[in-house]
């Protein structure tokens, strides 16, 4: 009889390890897993340790959270480990994400930290350990068709996480579960008052758990003290307006803090970090209709020269995790992958996600998706 991780086998032979951050999420994780007589162990990686995050609220892989880690181990009576990941944490994700913001890109660190540290190390450290799986509490789904497990949206749409975990790989999901997936977070919650783990009500992490202050300039300062170069301030045709002390205080789609006069509202359009200079201009100039992608990652049935082939591949695609996906369509010019976003979206810059789904369903497949390298005003398809 298959189990419900999908094993052939009783719950009490299938061993699991759960990524344990210290949040209620994955906490329930391991507590419905332990309750189904699953053999669980909890591990949480300590990734930084920097004296305000450690019992930031909001903040994940720290100290408090550890702590909290510890306890709901304690309380499920499953064995736990803390592991050291600080230095491989700093190379793979925050130094990439201080390299990529001074380069005038807007990165996804959650991304990376899934691509490398948790979707990688964290794997290996599970098959170490003889597990089967290896269970998280994102809040996504999957299921297995024609032989081949497939990413899905979430039952909680408002809690939808498949933005982060479009570049998990197909092998990375035949040895991923995620229980929470066809719960909501009122659901999870309640369960972990029942369960009576002292994270039942702690807040939700934050996207970037390791800037202390919401300061993401702050913490490029420090890593790379020479990214912080003045420059000019000018407009789409060169005119200068005004001086700023460095791009890496600046976002594509920022209104505020410019630091300039004029009559109308100006924007940033454009960051250029080879002439250091911040480039403004109306609203109307910031909406983009089509984006070239970068290191793709294709999740899809067939491949995707194959199923865009001709007039392109329709389907959803979605450049902001706080906004629906929408219609769109792929195409491959000259090696590149395009995307074409019908309605169009405004404030796009690169280093952000495209993210690709089959169509607009509730439970909609992830087919993959990519970075960001370009974004342009004009479409590829009417």
């Amino acid at each position: 009889m298959v189990n419900s991780l999908g094993f052939d086998r009783p719950p009490g032979e299938t061993r699991v390890v759960v990524a344990m951050s210290g949040g209620v999420d994955s906490s329930v994780v391991a507590g419905l897993l332990a309750r189904e007589g699953y053999e669980v162990i909890g591990v949480t990686l300590q990734l930084y340790d920097h004296g305000e995050a450690t019992f930031r609220k909001g903040s994940c892989c720290a100290g408090q959270d550890i702590h909290d880690a510890r306890r709901v181990s304690a309380t499920l009576g499953i064995p736990h480990y803390v592991l050291d990941y600080e230095e491989r944490f700093r190379k793979a994700v925050i130094e990439p994400f201080a390299e990529s913001y001074a380069l005038g890109e807007t990165p996804i660190p959650c991304v990376s930290c899934n691509q490398s540290v948790k979707f990688v190390d964290l794997m290996e450290v599970a098959r170490d350990l003889g597990a089967d799986c290896l269970a998280t509490g994102h809040y996504v789904r999957s299921r297995i068709v024609d032989g081949k497990r497939q990413l899905l949206r979430p039952l909680d749409g408002d809690k939808d996480q498949t933005y982060f975990l479009f570049a998990t790989t197909a092998g990375q999901l035949d040895f991923l579960r995620f229980p929470l997936g066809n719960m909501t977070k009122d659901e999870t919650r309640e369960l972990a008052r029942d369960m009576g783990l002292v994270v039942a009500e702690k807040s939700d992490s934050q996207d970037i758990c390791f800037v202390p202050k919401g300061s993401y300039s702050d913490v490029i300062k420090k890593l790379m003290p020479e990214a912080e170069k003045p420059g000019d301030i000018v407009d789409a045709h060169g005119r200068v307006l005004g001086r700023h002390k460095g791009i890496i205080h600046y976002t594509i789609g920022q209104r505020r803090g410019l630091g300039i006069a004029s009559g109308d509202p100006l924007y940033v359009l454009r960051l250029d970090a080879k002439t250091q200079q911040v480039v403004v201009g109306p609203k109307s100039a910031l909406t983009a209709r089509t984006v070239r992608l970068r290191d793709l990652n294709w999740l899809g049935p067939r491949p995707l020269a194959e199923m865009a082939d001709g007039n392109g591949l329709a389907l959803e695609a979605k450049v902001r995790s706080t906004r629906a996906p929408q219609e769109a369509v792929v195409n491959i010019r000259d090696g590149e992958v395009y995307v074409t976003l019908i309605a169009g979206e405004t404030g796009i810059a690169p280093g952000q996600a495209c993210v690709l789904y089959s169509d607009d369903s509730a439970d909609a497949q992830v087919l993959g998706g990519g970075f960001i390298a370009e974004a342009v005003p004009s479409a590829l398809v009417a």
